[in-house]
């Protein structure tokens, strides 16, 4: 429960990237890549700090890290307020940065602790099940964040063009930039209580396996490699259908009144998706098959969306949450297991692949001018979802596996 709690937490900060993208474009006029400088920013920390946030794992341990983490983020989710309010764009990305810091420290000591709370067969249940609580957070976050700071966007965007001097334009951006500050504060205030709180929850002191050889013999299984790069291409899919949305949306002729309600459809389908994986796998079907079919699942949305324009191509996009969900679940904990001593080192290389969020949107708002937003949009997502599906095939193969085989991953 206390984990669950966490994890509702987490998925309220990560979240708001998907409107905010929406807010400051309007905010500080941006086009499709500055905004997404949102995710850029937030997501590389992953690249950037993870093994630093090993090692001060190694020095606090698991449990001390998870506190100091949510320290960290209270800190970024503070600055990032505050300069928005102030209508300075680097700084409010300097806060993301911070807060994209705290959360790979979180992100190097949590999963691994979730992941060695129980059996390893049952490790992907039980991060499906923090993924629930990730997500039901995740719908509501957009839609607090919408009805806070933007309740009248499309108002905004109005009183904008009818404004007849700078003076007038830049009392209107600092009004809006300003419904920021409060909620901001607020959100760094829970962040900071959470810290406190976890050092007296009475959770266990959970450590990842001290290596048993030598580090110039210890070596990374290339299933492991191969896994690590596997989640780098799945996070760009998840940030894509969830945080991109909104911009597909507008680019199919949805008003900005809708789309910044768009990414809490995403994680409806994702929250969907984790219930029917946290039933299924492994008792009524390996991972291997599940991952298969959850890639094939994405490719036939993407070609559906790819043939219809407006609402109905925007829905099939929501919907790829529900072939997301148990992606992560499935890989994880098959990567962590797989690398064996080396399970410190494949715990920053996975948070490390979470980078994957920072590339391939910025890679979707550079082609959107040369080909267009939707082809832009299909082009990637079908491609990331081809190379899942290969992944899930070989997977197939290393089947008889001991480590593979105690997941449950036989087709």
């Amino acid at each position: 429960m206390v984990m669950g709690g966490l994890f509702f937490v987490i998925g309220f900060v990560t979240w708001l990237n998907g409107p905010l993208i929406t807010f400051v474009q309007v905010a500080f006029g941006l086009g499709p890549v500055g905004a997404f400088l949102v995710p850029l920013c937030f997501y590389l920390s992953y690249l950037v700090c993870a093994f630093p946030a090993m090692a001060v794992a190694r020095w606090t341990g698991l449990r001390g890290g998870i506190s100091l983490a949510l320290a960290i983020m209270a800190g970024g989710t503070l600055l990032f307020g505050e300069c928005v309010g102030r209508l300075w764009y680097p700084g409010a990305l300097g806060g993301l940065s911070v807060l994209g810091a705290g959360l790979t420290l979180l992100q190097v000591t949590v999963n691994p602790y979730v992941t060695l709370l129980g059996a390893p067969g049952r490790a992907a249940g039980r991060i499906a099940i923090m993924g629930i609580a990730n997500k039901v957070s995740g719908i509501i976050a957009p839609v607090v964040f919408s009805l806070l700071v933007m309740p009248d966007i499309g108002g905004v965007v109005a009183r904008l063009a009818a404004a007849v001097d700078g003076g007038q334009r830049a009392g209107v951006l600092a009004a809006f930039a300003r419904a920021v500050v409060v909620p901001y504060r607020g959100l760094a205030l829970v962040l900071l209580l959470a810290a406190v709180g976890l050092r007296h929850a009475g959770l266990p002191a959970l450590c990842l396996p001290a290596p048993r050889m030598p580090a110039a013999m210890r070596r990374m299984p290339v299933r492991a490699w191969v896994g690590v790069g596997i989640v780098f291409v799945y996070v760009g899919v998840e940030v894509m259908a969830g945080d991109g949305i909104g911009l597909y949306g507008r680019g199919m002729g949805l008003s900005l009144g809708s789309v910044r309600f768009l990414t809490s459809l995403t994680l409806g389908a994702m929250l969907a998706g984790y219930g029917v994986g946290t039933l299924v796998v492994p008792a009524r079907c390996g991972v291997a098959r599940y991952l298969a079919g959850s890639a094939a699942l994405g490719i036939v949305l993407c070609l559906v969306a790819a043939c219809l324009q407006g609402a109905g191509s925007v829905a099939c996009i929501a919907l790829l949450g529900l072939a997301n969900a148990m992606m992560m679940p499935i890989v994880f904990p098959l990567v962590l297991h797989a690398a064996g001593d080396r399970q410190d080192r494949a715990a920053a290389l996975l948070v490390m692949a979470f980078s994957g969020g920072a590339v391939m949107p910025q890679v979707f708002a550079l082609l959107i001018g040369p080909v267009g937003m939707q082809v832009a949009f299909i082009g990637l997502m079908t491609g990331s979802y081809l190379l899942i599906g290969l992944y899930a095939l070989v997977l197939s193969a290393w089947a008889a596996h001991p480590v593979t085989k105690g997941l449950g991953s036989g087709a």
